[in-house]
């Protein structure tokens, strides 16, 4: 397996210290019995949101007099194998750089084997719900991906 955003493979799956668990719903399989190719973003979706829960940012964004509010830029998801009805998925997620208003998260997905099924990447913008320019992190915010 070899993404074009890994470079040392073991390295980067090590780094990983939060994961989302998920059950794979009849819903998202499709007529061959697999998990469609599109679910699989909001498994990553999924994931994101219980690591900003985790870490303490979307209660502000949650908030609707909230200034500031998360966009995704752009996904990537890489399949390693597929993915079945009622199969137990742990989705990692991490944060891999942090840049003024934008983050890169990482996503590994592993079955109840402990095989990975996929891996992702996507940036996610924080902007402004009014002028829908990129808004920067804090410092405070930053310390909560480093954490």
């Amino acid at each position: 397996m070899r993404a074009n955003y890994i470079e040392d493979f073991d390295t980067w799956a090590e780094a990983f210290k939060f994961s989302a668990p998920l059950t794979v719903r009849f819903s998202d399989i499709d007529l061959y019995g697999i998990v469609n190719n599109a679910i699989t973003i909001s498994y990553m979706e999924f994931a994101r949101i219980e690591y900003f829960k985790h870490i303490g940012l979307m209660s502000d964004w949650m908030n609707p007099k909230g200034e500031k509010i998360p966009v995704v830029a752009d996904v990537q998801c890489d399949y390693v194998k597929p993915i079945t009805y009622d199969e137990n998925l742990d989705i990692f997620v991490k944060s891999n750089s942090i840049r003024n208003s934008s983050v890169d998260l990482h996503y590994m997905a592993k079955n109840g084997n402990g095989e990975i099924v996929f891996t992702g990447r996507g940036t996610l913008v924080q902007i402004n719900r009014k002028s829908g320019k990129g808004t920067p992190w804090s410092e405070k915010e930053k310390s909560l991906f480093v954490g």
